[in-house]
């Protein structure tokens, strides 16, 4: 109970703080405050059951319609209160989620915990956060509105239905106990709690299993989802490939997954429902039964029995918000346990343990890239090949060179801060790198925002956008410039991928260019072409290019060998 406690702290204080928080608070109270003049309602609606039945009971006719009058008055006011705070409840539930949103997000991509957190990388890898973003955060507000704003109200309003409930019983029931009298003052009230209180008990110890059920079915659904959203990505080399036989496999595995936990989930309820449903089912009508003992000893009229059940029912109903809510509270607790995975993940991503962690990093004091010392090791601790010590200075072509599983990728990522699995030292340049890799990732946003990323395109002239994508080759696509969406980007080959990717070069124009096999999908003499206007547009940056063959475009070029060369790379050298 502590850590769920904790857990439902923390993450509501991240979705009620920030910028304006003032605003959502008053829209709470206002809710809140909406729900307490319900609960004056529903007390007015206890005296007036008393009225009503009295009138009904004496044959009193214009009473009971003037009461009939006042019960739909109070029943509009009702209906005004329901829809004003429904409607406030729902606007406050869209800003606390936005809100929660927008710190999940940073917190997964600020940090590149999103990089750092993936399975074989981390010890605490996080599975399927774009599900604990998009759907937990949406899913936990919801809740939390619903269960803590009902909650308040009900520790609210039992007060007010217990001082009814007392006030009303003010006399004292005797009952036979074997063979003496049991004297019981204000008996309805005592009766509302031990009813309730062993109802509680049961109910925890029938659906105690629940909450952990949840949080299975949870990721269940969630790898099921991602298994379809890469079917869709992979379309295409899945359709080549002739893999609908392997995909239906996997995705059925995924969905046997889902079978399996909701029968366990569902038999878990049924236990549960033998219990609270017959309780469901009776709350409303013990009440009246509970009170009869007060009718026949003649303590009350007909119609104050009436008014005695509306009031020990609300009392009960009231007390039985954990029964009640009982399902809702293991769903809460299993997604704020997801969430609070979360943000405590990408607060310091856990390394894998027993690996060095020993790389230097620090700014060079020139504009040169310094690598010394340097030996990069895989998370599971295996020693890749020696990096050769180098020093690159701006306006130098580089080609990485070496067998592969040397290692080169790995030494790339650890020019760019994010391998953290080694020793050595690397002093950086001020200006940045800009990395790409053999697959781009495209933006599906569009052709110019695929080609000006990570930058906006809003920057960049059309004109000047035309005209790099006719240099690079893809003058045949420029009638799709102005499509937006993923359709635009329908289609293109790997080799226009990539041209795609190059443009990115010469419409940002970094100082340090870095290409992972970058062109290793165009033919050789596109490949020496685009590298030669890469070179002749940005005469002062420096290059770094990996591929296994003579990157001629770059000519002349410095060699940076990582492990024994091939035989193809010795007869070049």
């Amino acid at each position: 109970m502590r850590a769920l406690l904790g857990r439902l702290y923390r993450l509501t204080r991240l979705a009620a703080s920030g910028p304006q928080a003032w605003q959502g608070l008053v829209l709470y109270a206002t809710v809140l405050g909406l729900g307490f003049v319900g609960v004056w309602t529903s007390v007015l609606m206890i005296a007036w059951n008393k009225r009503f039945y009295d009138a009904v009971e004496q044959l009193d006719l214009a009473t009971t319609l003037r009461e009939l009058a006042v019960f739909f008055a109070i029943t509009g006011l009702q209906v005004v209160l329901f829809i004003a705070g429904d409607y406030l409840r729902k606007r406050l539930l869209l800003r606390w989620r936005a809100q929660l949103t927008e710190r999940a997000l940073s917190a997964w991509t600020s940090t590149r915990a999103y990089w750092h957190l993936r399975p074989g990388l981390s010890p605490q890898a996080i599975d399927n956060p774009d599900q604990r973003v998009a759907e937990d955060c949406r899913q936990f507000v919801d809740k939390l509105l619903l269960l803590s704003l009902d909650l308040i109200e009900n520790c609210v309003s039992i007060v007010s239905y217990l001082v009814v409930l007392w006030g009303l019983t003010g006399f004292v029931l005797t009952l036979p106990v074997f063979g003496t009298e049991l004297a019981l003052p204000h008996y309805l009230v005592w009766l509302a709690f031990a009813y309730v209180g062993i109802s509680s008990g049961i109910t925890h110890l029938m659906g105690r299993q629940l909450k952990p059920l949840f949080f299975r079915q949870e990721r269940q659904e969630a790898d099921f989802r991602h298994a379809l959203v890469q079917l869709r990505d992979n379309a295409p080399e899945i359709a080549q490939s002739g893999g609908e036989d392997a995909e239906l496999r996997r995705l059925g595995q995924r969905f046997q997954g889902i079978r399996r936990n909701w029968l366990a989930l569902i038999r878990r309820e049924a236990v549960l429902n033998i219990f609270h449903r017959p309780y469901f089912q009776t709350v409303l009508r013990v009440p009246m039964f509970f009170s009869l003992p007060a009718y026949f000893a003649g303590f009350v009229t007909f119609g104050g029995m009436m008014q005695l059940a509306g009031a020990f029912g609300r009392v009960t109903q009231t007390l039985s918000w954990f029964i009640f809510n009982y399902k809702a509270i293991a769903e809460i607790a299993a997604i704020a346990e997801r969430l609070d995975e979360l943000f405590a993940s990408t607060r310091a991503p856990a390394p894998m343990p027993g690996v060095p962690r020993a790389i230097r990093r620090a700014p060079a004091q020139d504009d040169a890239l310094h690598v010394r010392g340097l030996a990069l090791f895989t998370p599971q601790g295996r020693a890749l090949d020696p990096v050769p010590d180098v020093t690159i200075r701006p306006g130098a072509s580089v080609w990485i060179s070496g067998p592969s599983g040397t290692g080169k990728t790995t030494l790339l990522a650890a020019l760019s801060g994010l391998w953290t699995y080694g020793e050595g030292e690397i002093l950086t340049p001020p200006a940045g790198l800009m990395f790409l890799p053999q697959k781009p990732y495209l933006l599906p946003d569009g052709l110019a925002a695929a080609a000006c990323y990570p930058s906006d395109p809003a920057g960049f002239a059309p004109a000047r956008l035309r005209a790099v994508l006719q240099e690079i080759g893809l003058g045949h696509r420029l009638d799709m410039l102005d499509q937006p969406g993923p359709a635009a980007l329908e289609g293109l080959s790997m080799g226009e991928r990539q041209r795609l990717a190059l443009a990115r070069v010469l419409l940002n124009r970094p100082a340090w260019v870095v290409l992972d096999e970058a062109t290793s999908a165009l033919d050789s003499a596109s490949e020496t072409r685009l590298l030669a206007l890469i070179r002749r547009a940005l005469p002062r940056a420096a290059i770094l290019c990996v591929a296994h063959h003579e990157p001629r475009g770059l000519a002349p070029f410095d060699r940076w060998q990582i492990g024994p060369a091939t035989p193809d790379e010795r007869q070049i050298a």
